[in-house]
């Protein structure tokens, strides 16, 4: 027994760096999570069959790798959702809206929902964009407007912000404002938090509610930033390259104190936030973001929910084909139907 103890004493000195306690972990064989469902066992091996090539910072081949991708969550998406799409423009700005079939309730009807798509600021437009708003407004029944905003690196921060903002703007001649909330996923869900921000500054009344899912309005920190890859089947990412700025084009000079850009690391800012919804698989390299993003808010008395689902990774609900991205998209439905106004304008 000394014996042992001696030989985990030694590696514990071994494991943990004197200077900075940065801890050496080694290499690990990691099961997928007993709290999934036997659909996302397979639906996680189909992802990995999808996992993207090396394209480095080819963006033209990234955005037809993704292309290809987004068409057929798309159609997944149409086989299990009954819905109707169309194109148009609103404020100036492209967007998709997409309604449910089935006619929309009283209740509903004087609500809209606007969707960011996500896509690492580059990508997501079209298929990608209907792939994140189609199931959120079947489940829900409501009106769901996809912003089709200028994307990176054609364009910067704050393009997104602004082109939200419009939609915005021109929603609010027909709905009121607590009856309008916002969402995104990965980079939609930071351009969301931006947003509420970026409408403040124009001095127009806040939304009712909003989620900002897999991101949010604060840099990506924390552990998960690092065993996210290892996790998912991935490289583990170097320690310098996780500054506190977002490192993506979009948002490439840019300081962290930008409070209309990071809104969360703003305590001003976040107590102007409101009803907030953050959602994220357990393996998503985002997690310790929202993690921190939810105590920002709950010790400003933001009313926010915070909903992790264990063993699954980034943006795992854009697969339609398990319960777990069923039960998300009712997660969804159920806040913003809980804190959305049902007043006509």
């Amino acid at each position: 027994m000394k014996r042992v103890c001696l030989a985990l004493l030694a590696l514990v000195a071994t494991s943990v760096a004197a200077q900075d306690a940065t801890v050496h972990v080694p290499a690990l064989t990691l099961p997928p999570s007993n709290q999934l469902s036997a659909d996302a066992k397979a639906v996680l091996l189909r992802m990995k069959a999808e996992t993207a090539p090396d394209l480095k910072d080819d963006v033209a081949r990234q955005r037809g790798f993704y292309q290809g991708w987004n068409d057929r969550r798309l159609a997944e998406m149409h086989r299990r959702f009954a819905t109707r799409e169309n194109r148009a423009t609103i404020g100036g700005v492209g967007v998709d809206i997409i309604v449910p079939k089935a006619p929309l309730s009283p209740r509903n009807a004087r609500r809209v929902l606007i969707s960011v798509h996500g896509g690492a600021f580059m990508w997501g437009a079209g298929s990608g964009a209907l792939v994140e708003a189609i199931p959120v407004a079947a489940t829900m029944g409501v009106k769901v407007v996809a912003v089709d905003y200028r994307l990176a690196p054609e364009h910067a921060y704050p393009a997104a912000s602004e082109d939200v903002t419009a939609v915005y703007r021109a929603l609010l001649k027909t709905y009121r404002p607590e009856n309008i909330g916002i969402y995104g996923c990965s980079a939609g869900g930071i351009i969301t938090a931006q947003s509420v921000a970026w409408i403040r500054a124009q001095h127009l009344p806040r939304p009712g509610a909003i989620g900002t899912f897999c991101g949010t309005g604060a840099s990506y920190s924390g552990d998960s930033a690092f065993l996210s890859g290892p996790i998912t089947g991935g490289a583990p990412l170097p320690t310098t390259m996780l500054p506190d700025t977002l490192p993506t084009r979009y948002m490439a000079g840019v300081a962290a104190s930008d409070a209309l850009a990071y809104p969360l690391n703003s305590a001003e800012e976040t107590r102007a936030f409101p009803p907030t919804l953050m959602l994220a698989g357990g393996r998503d390299f985002a997690v310790s973001a929202l993690t921190l993003a939810h105590r920002r808010l709950l010790a400003a008395g933001v009313p926010s929910e915070l909903v992790l689902f264990d063993g699954l990774p980034h943006a795992f609900f854009m697969w339609p084909d398990m319960p777990e991205s069923i039960e998300a998209y009712t997660v969804i439905a159920r806040f913003f139907d809980a804190h959305l106004g049902t007043r006509p304008r």
